[in-house]
């Protein structure tokens, strides 16, 4: 049976999640979506409205926002689901989880991948983070909540950009990019995203493209990305993946990460936050066991602050593409297709993740290489 997709909606308090959240739920789309919410919050959907207008089926947590403390919860919560819809009782396609202003999305997403009747009926699809461009800026210098949401995010849509000037717009965007270079931005207005931006986005499928902002890999001296601006947030994905076993291998420490060299962070403009990201770029193929060794030792050691990671990997012994992500401490790797002729074999890999040593990461990476 095909696995129920699952969106994972966070953001912090008054960026608009239960408008977009009303939207997807209201807009003739024909699809049954089962929403899993927190209890609390200032902006609780109400739900005499949704069920009501929607007949959908709102799935209420008890002991408040999903995250590291009651992940427990999320779990059970998606089993009660999946057997009440085998039973027949319950009707739908997919589910949204709506994460609390203040939620750690990494716990959320782990879950997909660390329970195995949650990946045999699940697959986590993507994480949107919405940001609210009024409040962004002291947001992101005071939470790191909201730094780890945009640092985890596959899609970032930024709510109430008619609320600022073109320049703060613009700085925000800057801001945004250098946290998270593999997430695409879009500007919307009252929660009215197509669903095509919403759904489907396959943020979590190893698929032979990186997605980094063209913009941002040029502000280093030598990151030329091949043509890998992803027009759509949602990367081509290799049929041969439709299955998500590369997350689950808890930690498969593959010599599947890599990261895109690119020195680029280390002017951040006048912002320091916690959250930053890092490209990793090589055109010299990588020592298959050295890099398994160092990448398994860089997530025992800095697991928790690693946020979201992924690479396309040239390595000695294969002609294919080896990729690799991972979320904080899961990471999985898989062949993927094959280099093709003429094709420059450049590995490319971007790290997300708070106060990482980049330093000893690049380094480390560099040691990796095949000798030249």
């Amino acid at each position: 049976m095909a696995l129920i997709p699952a969106t994972i909606l966070t953001g912090f308090l008054g960026s608009g999640k239960t408008t977009l959240l009303k939207r997807v739920l209201t807009e003739a789309h024909g699809q049954k979506i089962a929403i899993i919410e927190n209890e609390f919050g200032e902006e609780n959907i109400d739900n005499e409205i949704l069920v009501t207008e929607t007949q959908e089926q709102i799935i209420q947590m008890s002991n408040g926002c999903i995250c590291c403390t009651i992940r427990e919860d999320l779990r059970a919560t998606l089993q009660l689901l999946a057997a009440k819809r085998r039973k027949g009782l319950l009707d739908f396609e997919r589910i949204v989880i709506e994460t609390t202003g203040l939620a750690d999305p990494g716990p959320v997403a782990q879950t997909f991948f660390m329970d195995d009747e949650i990946a045999e009926t699940f697959l986590l699809d993507s994480i949107l983070t919405l940001v609210d461009a009024k409040h962004a800026a002291q947001q992101l210098n005071d939470r790191v909540e909201a730094q780890r949401q945009v640092g985890f995010a596959d899609q970032i849509f930024i709510s109430k950009a008619d609320l600022v000037s073109a320049p703060e717009l613009d700085a925000l965007q800057h801001r945004l990019k250098h946290m998270n270079p593999r997430a695409p931005q879009k500007v919307v207005h009252f929660g009215e995203v197509p669903l095509a931006q919403v759904f489907d986005l396959k943020g979590f499928n190893l698929n032979a493209k990186l997605d980094i902002d063209p913009d941002f890999l040029s502000e280093g001296e030598h990151d030329h990305v091949h043509g890998e601006h992803c027009d759509h947030p949602s990367h081509q994905h290799d049929p041969a993946h439709d299955h998500h076993d590369h997350e689950h291998g808890e930690h498969c420490k593959h010599p599947s990460h890599d990261h895109d060299h690119a020195h680029r962070h280390a002017h951040h403009h006048h912002h320091d936050d916690d959250v930053k990201s890092f490209v990793f770029k090589s055109e010299r193929a990588f020592d298959p066991a050295k890099l398994e060794d160092f990448l398994g030792a860089i997530v025992n050691i800095y697991g928790p602050k690693m946020l979201r990671y992924k690479g396309v990997l040239n390595m000695r012994g294969t002609e294919r593409k080896v990729i690799f992500q991972g979320v904080h401490q899961l990471m999985g790797s898989d062949l993927g297709p094959m280099w093709a002729d003429g094709e420059a074999k450049v590995s490319k890999m971007v790290f997300i993740g708070i106060d990482l040593p980049k330093d000893i990461l690049m380094q480390g990476l560099e040691q990796c290489l095949v000798a030249a």
